[in-house]
């Protein structure tokens, strides 16, 4: 070895052997993309993080407040809690699910550090090597990567144009060495897309869990952010009716406070038949012990007094953001490109014309038009889309989304 080569192999950072698993974790797209907020002129489509100007700062340091100058609240806020999750938080959620036709008590929920928590530790519970899991194409992003760290195949879902037969998803997943383990959706304004599954689309796919014997994850992130129409019933709730009960439902209920009160303190939950809450408890205590017990304790408090003025003011706030969208999609885009029309949530999904690189466009258009976006590839289990972008109005104003528009279709 020469000199320059020692002194190469000094000066490398030193890595032990990872585990396999370890080459499967990707970088999140739109992590990396949100280090472009902090760029000055960008205009960013990319992150499909709530607006902070909807927080409740005040109701939220009213809370802390409270509970800090209380001696005894203030001894348990900042102590180990139970795996489980604040009591009181808990039975607030009971009340909030049986307004969605879930009928639960304490024991059907464990808290976990927003829904992307919920995810890894489904995906850790229910995934071995080689099963398959069920994910529509495009699908959440997140939702991947939490999963792909248990190296499973994945298989297409097609809720609305109708799936594979229960019996070709058990074939295909045995010729790969395992069994179906799940079925993932997120069925009302989804992330990428913003579409809404219909009931039909959402009765067979009921239909086929039971068949194949499997649960369905619910992940309802964004389903308070419905701006028209008439609620759909959850897909736990339609299971619940089937079964008689939630401790005999298929379904697996995956919510969060983060799009309507604060994804800062970090609080979701899982709503699912006791057993299998009991083992998500063990997996649980196995990675962070609890939630923090100060902030369950505040968002507990903030659920009481803020979350239905909460959920009012998001809906106005983001229906509007929604409108000025699609109006500039209208005015600006050429022939070729289309797009969904999403009735809630925070995304628009677009389709650029065949031969359109949505990866390479980005890189124009933030060089050359500060403009950012998430190339939609990043959305598919097996990289296809690359044509294709998500689009969020959550964070740039009127003004902001009309030009930034403007600027993307006159690079495409």
């Amino acid at each position: 070895m020469t000199n320059r080569a020692q002194l190469a192999a000094q000066q490398a950072e030193w890595e032990p052997r990872y585990a396999a698993r370890a080459e499967r974790m990707r970088a999140s797209e739109i992590r990396e993309l949100l280090k472009l907020l902090d760029r000055p002129g960008i205009i960013s489509f990319a992150g499909g993080i709530p607006d902070p100007a909807l927080f409740p700062a005040r109701q939220a340091q009213a809370a802390y407040t409270a509970v800090l100058t209380d001696a005894g609240l203030a001894r348990s806020a900042l102590q180990y809690s139970v795996s489980e999750g604040y009591l009181p938080l808990r039975q607030w959620i009971v009340r909030h699910m049986g307004s969605l036709g879930i009928p639960c008590d304490e024991d059907n929920i464990v808290i976990t550090s927003g829904s992307q928590q919920a995810l890894e530790f489904l995906g850790r519970l229910l995934l071995s090597p080689g099963d398959t899991a069920l994910v529509e194409a495009p699908t959440y992003l997140g939702a991947l990567q939490a999963f792909s760290a248990y190296e499973p195949r994945y298989d297409e879902l097609s809720p609305e144009r109708g799936n594979h037969t229960p019996q070709s998803y058990a074939d295909a997943a045995a010729a790969a060495g395992g069994r179906v383990k799940f079925a993932y959706v997120v069925p009302d304004f989804a992330n990428p897309t913003g579409e809404t599954m219909s009931l039909a689309a959402r009765e067979r796919l009921l239909d086929l869990a039971g068949e194949l014997d499997i649960p369905i994850i619910e992940d309802t992130a964004y389903v308070a952010l419905r701006f028209e129409g008439k609620a759909l019933p959850a897909i736990t709730a339609l299971e619940v009716a089937r079964r008689g009960s939630i401790d005999q439902a298929r379904a697996i209920y995956c919510g969060t406070f983060s799009k309507v009160l604060s994804p800062g303190l970090r609080v979701g939950w899982i709503v699912a038949p006791k057993q299998m809450v009991r083992r998500l408890v063990l997996i649980k205590q196995a990675s962070d012990l609890n939630n923090s017990t100060i902030n369950q304790m505040v968002m507990h408090r903030l659920a009481e007094g803020a979350f239905d003025a909460q959920v009012k003011a998001a809906r106005a706030h983001y229906r509007c953001r929604r409108d000025w969208l699609l109006a500039a999609l209208e005015t600006h885009m050429p022939k070729g490109v289309s797009w969904t029309r999403p009735k809630g949530g925070l995304f628009v999904w677009a389709r650029l014309p065949e031969g359109v690189d949505a990866a390479k466009l980005l890189e124009r258009a933030v060089c050359e038009e500060s403009v950012a976006f998430v190339p939609g590839a990043a959305f598919f289990f097996d990289g296809r889309g690359r044509n294709t972008m998500r689009l969020s109005y959550s964070l740039p104003g009127d003004a902001e989304i009309a030009d930034g528009i403007a600027r993307l279709a006159k690079l495409i």
